[in-house]
Parts: C-alpha cells; sequence; structure tokens
C-alpha cells in the first residue's frame, strides 16, 4: 500500500462465509497483534469503499470477492470502519506474510468461542450470519457515491 495514498480516517472490513467457514487472518501488529481477524484496511484516496474492501482482502488473502451488503459500520471522532458481507468469488487462501502471518477458514462457531477472535470480529460474524444488510440503493446525484438502504 503506498502511504502518500492513504486515506488513515476510512477503512473497511469483510466478513466472507463459505460452507460455514469464516475466513480470517492472524494478524502481526498494532491491536490485533497475534488476533484472528477479518481481512481488510484503509481506504487509499479516490477510492470507494467496495473497491477498498475487494482490493484489501485480494492483498491480504488472494482472494477475489464481491461485497453483497454492508453488515455494519463503527464512527468515532476521528474516523468510520466500514463492515461488509462479501461473496467469495475465486482463488485460494494463503498469508500476505507481511500483515498476517496466517490465513485461514475457521467454522463460524469455533470463532465465535474462541478467544483469540476479538469481540468486534465476533460481533461482524453474528451480523453476517443474519439473513439481512444494508443494500446499495440506485439514486440520481451529480457526485459520485453509493447509498445503502435496509428493508
Amino acid at each position: 500500500m503506498s502511504h502518500e495514498n492513504t486515506n488513515w480516517s476510512q477503512s473497511v472490513g469483510a466478513v466472507c462465509i463459505r460452507e460455514g467457514k469464516v475466513l480470517l487472518a492472524r494478524h502481526t501488529y498494532g491491536a490485533g497483534n497475534g488476533k484472528l481477524i477479518i481481512p481488510g484496511g484503509y481506504v487509499e484516496l479516490g477510492e470507494t469503499p467496495e473497491e477498498a474492501v475487494r482490493r484489501e482482502v485480494l492483498e491480504e488473502t488472494g482472494l477475489t470477492v464481491e461485497p453483497e451488503g454492508l453488515i455494519g459500520i463503527r464512527f468515532n471522532s476521528r474516523d468510520w470502519y466500514a463492515v461488509f458481507r462479501v461473496a467469495y468469488r475465486s482463488g485460494q487462501a494463503r498469508s500476505d506474510g507481511e500483515e498476517n502471518s496466517e490465513v485461514l477458514w475457521l467454522p463460524t462457531e469455533e470463532a465465535l468461542a474462541r478467544q483469540d477472535v476479538p469481540d468486534l470480529t465476533k460481533t461482524m460474524l453474528r451480523k453476517a450470519l443474519e439473513a439481512g444488510c444494508w443494500q446499495q440503493t440506485p439514486y440520481m446525484t451529480s457526485r459520485p457515491g453509493t447509498l445503502y438502504t435496509h428493508d
């Protein structure tokens, strides 16, 4: 990632569930060091959150995914973090050897019970397992953007 192109106040995460297993990466730095968390990262300048989540998952895990809907967003006074439920499209899960030391598919119930899976990851996994999520809704605007609404 090019640090001069990074928007440090916007980040994304991806919950990818396939055949009853969730994709998790063991991070090697910061507050997530040693923890199994959902893949994600910072949005680059000029990039949409959907583009960022596709790029981050590919960079960190080697998998191609497609956002299905928004399942959560965390705001605070400094930044926001948007989490998408994503569909697996292709690729073999592998570590990037830098930001994570391993990438694995873990049964969802095991992930929810493990001590090395943080609460935020567990919360987003529970939300991804629920039926609904915020979906993209078309609208007319003169500026590029995305509107998400919930049933």
